[in-house]
């Protein structure tokens, strides 16, 4: 890719964050996922590490090998023309050269922006060091100006609401803090998952000012209502990978309990349109 054409791919999603309506930002997890996005004209792709992770037979969390995780992101950023922020966990790395290095890593595969958590992975100590993270963001858009004439886009995401961290006056109050030193540091959205509650989300929304990033899920206030409350992006995560494999379980067990193939054939893209969907 050059580099006039990366910088406009960044400079388009950096725009999609600044429109008066939120858009949401489907998760792909190979390149065929990747193109039925396009294909129905979402304006850009994240990827999503637990969908990539299960379909290679790893448990989510960064248990799956850096280069295969990389693999696949460059095979979803070469199979589309949208711009594309990778999913890299807490950075696979326990040191801010390490996670560094994943970064320059990500960054060649043509990806726009990513997302890195805080989360640990560890129930004593379920998020990192708050001047820690905050060290690491910084250290990720230095390198990422050194590199590139456009910012890398960082959504840093926090997990205050997905491990439960806290009560719940307790976890607002860390989540706005955390989000005001991640933005200090050089973060251009704030990622909340697990966060669904309208009065907590408008909340949130009156005291940040970088753009806000949410989860799709259920019991969660509509579009409409997210677009009101002035929430920027919602992103799909894993959730369109789980209802593949449900698709498939679903076919699977009445192939096996009824004899039947309704589900593996009603509705059913044909195969010549998947044959030439090789191609980008």
């Amino acid at each position: 890719m050059d580099q006039n054409h990366r910088s406009l791919k960044m400079s388009n999603f950096h725009h999609l964050h600044q429109q008066s309506s939120s858009f949401v930002l489907p998760n792909a997890w190979d390149a065929i996922s990747a193109k039925m996005f396009e294909e129905s004209g979402f304006e850009a792709i994240g990827t999503t590490s637990a969908g990539i992770a299960a379909s290679l037979g790893y448990k989510d969390g960064g248990n799956i090998p850096l280069e295969k995780m990389i693999e696949v992101i460059q095979l979803i950023t070469s199979s589309v023309n949208v711009p594309v922020s990778a999913d890299i966990e807490a950075g696979y790395g326990e040191t801010i050269k390490e996670v560094l290095e994943t970064v320059e890593k990500i960054i060649a595969t043509g990806v726009v922006g990513i997302n890195i958590e805080d989360g640990t992975g560890k129930p004593d100590q379920p998020l990192y060091d708050l001047s820690f993270q905050k060290e690491k963001i910084a250290a990720i858009k230095e390198l990422s100006y050194a590199t590139d004439d456009a910012s890398l886009f960082i959504n840093a995401r926090t997990d205050t609401y997905w491990l439960h961290v806290g009560d719940a006056t307790m976890r607002l109050k860390e989540t706005v803090r955390r989000a005001k030193e991640f933005e200090e540091a050089g973060a251009d959205c704030i990622f909340v998952p697990g966060l669904t509650d309208q009065t907590i989300i408008q909340h949130l929304r009156e005291e940040l000012s970088l753009p806000i990033n949410l989860l799709a899920s259920p019991g969660m206030p509509s579009l409409t209502e997210l677009s009101d409350i002035g929430i920027e992006r919602l992103s799909c995560g894993s959730g369109p990978f789980r209802a593949t494999v449900t698709l498939l379980k679903t076919i699977s067990d009445e192939i096996m309990g009824q004899q039947t193939f309704h589900h593996m054939m009603n509705d059913a893209m044909p195969y010549d349109k998947i044959a030439n969907l090789g191609g980008k």
